[in-house]
């Protein structure tokens, strides 16, 4: 029995070594078929397909567990594989058209959606058509149509422009009906993020930062259509839009074609035949079936990234944290990580910070800032180019470089800091419930969210906001130059367009990505071959590749392309970002600088369990 017993034991270890090495094979078979990307083959012709079906941001987001479970994944596509990808399209002879699909495209920044403008212009040049389509636009899918060779719409559709601007929601009633008290700390008189909490209304500062910030960019929009398509009567259009379409018996379509706005009002099946007449019929059994290159297929294709290149790009995008953050949120120490790797593994001759942040922690901002620092210790110059959104925070760590490049409409500025910590006396008492107990210092158990911070814990937190004020003040009077009065009179929270900004003195120059790239060769005297980018960022891992891939079959509930989807859609992200204020609020002490003006700045704290001197440096945000 003995023996028989040992013979057992080994055959099931046997089994057990067959199905853990199978179950190694299938992974890696998996891994390997997720990590392989469709490319294009030598002989493929046709129209180059870019079909956007969610928003344009400088690094998309990395899917969680989470993100996969609740089926709430959208795709983001990155801004640098498009206008790559269409750099290339341009002079590629394989590429016969470029199809724009704007059905359900979400849109993006507005220094963004310029930047591919741009490259779709580069196309139209080498005389290949851009042909655009969608059911409804709104101001950010019809500043890309704009671009076009040919503009379609849907006979059912219409073009709804409505330039920046729309309600915000105030807490300050709520808060008193539930008794919840927000303890708000702040330095700026136009640091309006706190405002929700605090007011029932905009305060007159916060209305004239936005009026001036929302009329530039709102000039800067109309400039940039104008100039692709001088005869759409944008401002008449958006002026009037009720009387024109009125005018044209109520049909949105022909009054947008009446407009300018759009060249062609047909069906998708219509607008296909139109791109098979280019490009040519691919099966001939298929109404409106043409040739066509996936665009994810071409730029697997041409990979933008080139690891032998001598200048390193660091991204800074979306909210800035203390410690590691996925893809999507500037981590301090991923980004600290990805540039002394970079350091140690690249020939670099010099580096581009790439900044689309509203900001965030200034611990956080001020770790990134010395990374960059230690390298230009190295004698490598730096370039700051600034996205869509480059303010607070995003300002911060812009004080790293030698030379700051913008877009006039830039969102940059909000140079100001404060902190926000909510307490609940007036709910406890609304519901009998009483708090009491012994201290040994004035600071023990404080801030007391249930009796309201103590007035030492209040001057203790008000005096490290003031205290990090300073610094920023400091910092940025050090690196442009300016007496640190002149820089609080255009601080002070306020936010800026990047043309007011340069103006100000806050940037250098007007420039894209590319133009920064050049500088920092240039700087670091480096040109040719040798001045290649390669991008300072972490790869996906395995469970990263695992995840897209079962998020990539997901789809996230999107609204109806028709006119009055996308104005849903709006007030959909409206309640979002409620939604999002809301769980700032209660989840504990935090410091976010947001500005509402600020796309993508919600920010969502978790609750952390320390004391008064963690929390005071954490909280402290710009």
């Amino acid at each position: 029995m003995k023996f028989a017993g040992k013979v057992w034991r080994l055959l099931v270890g046997i089994k057990d070594g067959l199905v853990l090495l199978l179950m190694i094979l299938f992974f890696a078979m998996l891994f390997a078929a997720m990590s392989a990307r469709p490319t294009i083959g030598s002989g493929e012709k046709g129209a180059l397909v870019l079909d956007l079906s969610g928003p344009i941001v400088e690094q998309p987001a990395q899917a969680s567990a989470t993100d996969v479970l609740s089926g709430g994944v959208a795709k983001e596509y990155r801004l640098r594989d498009i206008v790559h990808g269409l750099e290339k399209a341009a002079g590629d002879a394989r590429i016969q058209a470029v199809v724009l699909d704007l059905d359900i495209f979400s849109g993006g920044g507005q220094a963004t959606l310029a930047q591919v403008a741009e490259a779709l212009d580069a196309v139209k040049r080498t005389g290949k058509p851009v042909l655009a389509y969608a059911t409804a636009y709104d101001d950010d899918s019809y500043m890309l149509a704009a671009h076009a060779s040919e503009v379609w719409l849907n006979p059912m559709g219409g073009v709804l422009v409505t330039g920046p601007g729309g309600s915000n929601l105030y807490y300050k009633g709520l808060l008193d009906r539930l008794g919840v008290t927000a303890n708000v700390y702040r330095v700026g008189t136009y640091k309006a993020a706190v405002e929700p909490f605090t007011r029932t209304e905009m305060s007159p500062e916060s209305r004239e930062n936005m009026q001036a910030l929302y009329g530039a960019m709102w000039e800067s929009w109309q400039q940039n259509v104008r100039q692709a398509r001088p005869k759409a009567q944008i401002a008449a259009y958006a002026g009037q839009a009720a009387a024109q379409i009125q005018a044209a018996g109520g049909d949105m379509a022909k009054a947008a074609l009446a407009a300018g706005l759009v060249d062609k009002v047909g069906d998708r099946e219509a607008f296909d035949r139109r791109v098979a007449e280019i490009t040519g019929t691919e099966y001939a059994d298929v109404p409106g079936s043409f040739r066509d290159i996936a665009f994810d297929a071409w730029t697997s294709s041409y990979p933008v990234s080139d690891e032998a290149g001598s200048i390193g790009i660091v991204t800074v995008a979306g909210e800035i944290v203390d410690g590691d953050a996925q893809l999507g949120t500037a981590g301090a120490e991923t980004i600290v990580r990805a540039i002394e790797r970079g350091l140690r593994d690249n020939d670099l001759k010099a580096l581009v910070l790439r900044v689309d942040s509203p900001g965030g922690s200034a611990l956080a901002s001020e770790r990134i800032r010395q990374a960059v620092l230690a390298a230009k210790a190295k004698g490598l110059p730096v370039v700051v180019s600034m996205g869509s959104l480059a303010a607070s925070g995003g300002y911060w760590v812009s004080m790293a470089g030698d030379k700051i490049y913008a877009e006039p409409s830039t969102i940059t500025g909000s140079i100001g800091v404060f902190g926000i910590l909510p307490s609940f006396e007036g709910a406890l008492t609304k519901l009998g419930v009483g708090a009491d107990g012994v201290k040994t210092t004035p600071l023990s158990g404080e801030p007391d969210l249930l009796r309201g911070p103590s007035p030492e814990a209040d001057q203790l937190l008000q005096m490290g906001v003031e205290s990090t004020y300073r610094r920023f003040l400091t910092l940025v009077s050090e690196k442009r130059k300016m007496p640190v009065a002149r820089v609080d009179q255009i601080a002070q929270g306020r936010v800026w367009d990047g043309g007011t900004a340069r103006q100000l003195g806050l940037v250098d120059a007007f420039g894209g990505l590319d133009d920064a790239i050049a500088e920092a060769a240039r700087l670091a005297k480096v040109d040719g071959d040798d001045a290649r980018p390669v991008w300072l960022e972490p790869g996906p891992s395995f469970a990263d590749t695992l995840l897209m891939a079962l998020a990539s079959g997901e789809e996230e509930e999107q609204a109806s392309p028709d006119a009055f989807g996308r104005m849903g859609l709006i007030q959909r992200q409206m309640m979002a970002r409620a939604a999002a204020d809301a769980e700032l609020l209660v989840t504990g002490a935090s410091v976010q600088a947001r500005c509402l003006a600020c796309p993508g700045s919600e920010a969502i704290a978790r609750p952390r369990k320390d004391g008064l001197a963690a929390m005071l440096l954490r909280m402290i945000g710009v």
